[in-house]
């Protein structure tokens, strides 16, 4: 699978530029004089000796702030290095929910024991073929790689959710997941990689649904379908649901901001397009008769109740009892 050398603008601030101290000094400047040049240009410092403008860091969120580190930590390395596990994954666009972005995290190519440092983790790994892209500018291991990779970092959840957005942006696929896989049997941490990739699956559209999908893992309920198409009595499809049930006779729609921004139609408000899926929500449980679960980001962050209400719709009858 080919994958493109870029996935963002060669203009958007998440590639820099990074400035570094040396390369101040390199020009002649003298140690005062760079320090008056990034106080007089109001550099922001990504890490030591490393900086970026100010319309640079404050156009990143969190996790184009942690790109930059990555960026800065392959300026400065004195080893070969590329970009690897999460540091990867940032620069594919995956959403790092779950991960700790405080260290950038980095595999070294000469198959020495890699170190680390504060803001840095040195990884130590042999690359196989096709293992190493260049993508935005900077060399990084492929998408299958940098995912399982972050599985070692201990996340499931947060792996899963990394896993479902490059199938589902086609950056990757399970086939290419699973060879990536087999070529990692000996590395350390891998065990829980085999869950991740049982569990991948491309149909998930957003984080809310793959956060919602192990929620249920995890609480030990049935597992939904994603993406059911709802039809009528002549077969057409009417409607997609995030979340189903079908031999239950329930459906889950998640509901986050970023999907009803998706749906606003020109000069309308958030309210409209809340009153419109009430409305589409109607519209299904009298085509069907289920019955309707709503999940927001609040619930997420209390699984054992979500669980519990979604089991009351799921076996209303054993609840009741």
């Amino acid at each position: 699978m080919k994958i493109p050398p870029r996935t963002r603008p060669e203009d958007d601030p998440r590639n820099g530029p990074v400035i570094l101290r040396r390369d101040l000094r390199a020009q002649g400047l003298t140690g005062r004089s760079v320090s008056r040049l990034i106080r007089d240009e109001g550099l922001v410092k990504v890490r030591t000796g490393a900086y970026v403008p100010p319309d640079v860091w404050s156009a990143c969120d969190r996790e184009g702030r942690f790109g930059l580190l990555g960026r800065a930590v392959l300026r400065q390395a004195r080893t070969p290095v590329i970009l690897s596990h999460t540091s990867a994954l940032a620069e594919y666009g995956v959403p790092l929910w779950g991960f700790d972005l405080v260290a950038a995290h980095v595999t070294r190519t000469d198959g020495l024991p890699g170190r680390s440092a504060r803001d840095v983790r040195q990884h130590s790994g042999r690359l196989g073929a096709g293992d190493l892209v260049v993508l935005n500018g900077v060399p990084a291991t492929n998408p299958a790689r940098a995912v399982l990779e972050s599985v070692t970092l201990g996340r499931v959840e947060a792996s899963l959710c990394a896993a479902n957005f490059l199938l589902h942006s086609g950056l990757t696929t399970e086939k290419l997941l699973n060879t990536q896989y087999v070529g990692m049997e000996n590395w350390p941490d891998t065990r829980a990689a085999e869950l991740v990739l049982r569990m991948a699956d491309r149909r998930f559209e957003s984080l809310g649904e793959t956060r919602t999908f192990f929620c249920c893992f995890q609480q030990g309920l049935p597992c939904p379908e994603p993406q059911y198409e709802i039809k009528d009595a002549s077969g057409r499809v009417i409607a997609r649901v995030d979340l189903a049930w079908p031999d239950l006779g329930v459906f889950l729609e998640f509901d986050g901001r970023v999907k009803y921004e998706k749906l606003l139609k020109e000069g309308e408000r958030a309210s409209d397009v809340v009153l419109r899926e009430r409305d589409r929500e109607r519209m299904i449980c009298r085509l069907t008769g289920w019955r309707c679960v709503r999940v927001t980001w609040a619930d997420l962050a209390r699984p054992e109740q979500l669980a519990a209400r979604i089991r009351e719709e799921l076996f209303p009858t054993a609840v009741a009892s």
